[in-house]
């Protein structure tokens, strides 16, 4: 029966062909028209970032009477409520039709257009599985000073229907986060330093998303070989990490300014190894940092070599987090515990890596991260 179930689970995955697709291609032009162009349930995930219809009325400055560089572009403004809906309906269409039966969606937004997203997804027949809330480690401040500070956005995250099946790889998930179940609250630094884009001195997207919020999610919802479809592509992160993590992609992007700096910037993004994209299969008042935030951030990337102080055992780091030694495999506590035969370890002080020419401890990098992202 498991065989069978297997098997039927394969043959829907390969029910289209990987020549009917555009695969690693950015789709010019209005995303509903091209999603249009795709064939019936041929995406395995689909990963949405539409325009939020800030609403923004008039500019907004600093105190110090400075300009905030805030989303005031002709692509995320609707003459009113009833428009965006319906805009929202038809992409939300499409994306279900091109979604294989075990397919699932991401879309991502904020108070302004989250919910009424989320209502039509549901009458269109999606199942919410979960929402995600985004918190944001280093958020943009209200400079007015006349409501909260907006620190966080949401993501939904659906299957197909109530029944139908769908991927998450839950030990990847808790592995990344240090063998504690993955929660629905994940805290993330908004987009910055290098990873922002820049064009003429200014960013090239006001929204550009961290590339660790989807590679989370890529890792926790799709597997290899898997197809992501992007219909508002933007500056190209989810290409860029689908291309890392051995996705393949299709993105939608009508503005031409956005899929010349997408393009550029997948071409130079290297895939990680076969072996680093193995995964594991199926002080709470404090800031806590798992190993596996270090791995999404890039800071230990995928592929790394891990030692102990006295180089008597090595490990590579894997997508997800886990450590490989030979046959071994397991968490930074569990396979330091299991190499060393002992009844507990401490991985954090135990496994160390080269970085500029000195060995350092993964703690003195988490406690690196700590600082860079205090409030």
């Amino acid at each position: 029966m498991r065989e069978r179930r297997v098997a039927k689970a394969r043959a829907r995955k390969q029910a289209v062909a990987p020549e009917d697709l555009p695969l690693g291609q950015i789709l010019a032009g209005d995303c509903i028209e091209a999603m249009r162009t795709l064939p019936d349930d041929s995406v395995d995930l689909v990963f949405a970032d539409p325009p939020y219809n800030l609403q923004l009325g008039g500019d907004l400055n600093r105190p110090d009477g400075s300009g905030v560089d805030a989303v005031n572009d002709h692509w995320d403004k609707f003459d009113s409520f009833a428009i965006y809906d319906d805009f929202t309906r038809d992409w939300l269409t499409e994306a279900r039709r091109v979604l294989k039966p075990d397919g699932g969606l991401w879309v991502i937004g904020s108070y302004h257009n989250i919910f009424r997203v989320g209502a039509i997804l549901q009458d269109l027949g999606f199942w919410i599985l979960n929402d995600v809330v985004w918190r944001k480690s280093n958020p943009m401040p209200n400079f007015k000073g006349t409501r909260f500070t907006n620190a966080h956005e949401t993501l939904i995250w659906a299957s197909q229907g109530e029944k139908a099946r769908y991927q998450f790889n839950y030990t990847a998930m808790k592995t990344l986060n240090d063998e504690l179940q993955m929660r629905s609250d994940w805290l993330i630094p908004i987009c910055g330093g290098q990873e922002r884009l820049k064009h003429d001195g200014h960013k090239a997207h006001p929204t550009q998303k961290p590339e660790a919020l989807i590679y989370r999610l890529l890792l926790a919802t799709t597997e290899k070989g898997d197809v992501v479809l992007d219909p508002f592509f933007g500056t190209g992160t989810t290409g860029a990490v689908a291309k890392r993590l051995g996705r393949e992609w299709i993105g939608c992007e009508r503005e031409d300014f956005y899929r010349g700096i997408a393009a550029e910037r997948i071409a130079k993004e290297l895939p990680l190894d076969e072996s680093a994209l193995a995964t594991m299969q199926s002080r709470k008042a404090a800031p806590r940092v798992a190993f596996g935030t270090l791995v999404e951030n890039g800071t230990v990337p995928p592929g790394t070599q891990l030692f102990d102080k006295k180089r008597r055992w090595h490990a590579t780091v894997r997508a997800d987090g886990s450590l490989v030694h030979e046959r071994q495999s397991g968490s930074i506590h569990a396979l330091g515990k299991v190499l060393q035969g002992a009844p507990s370890c401490n991985g954090w002080v135990f496994w160390h890596m080269e970085r500029d020419g000195k060995t350092v401890a993964i703690d003195s990098l988490r406690q690196e991260y700590l600082l860079a992202n205090e409030d």
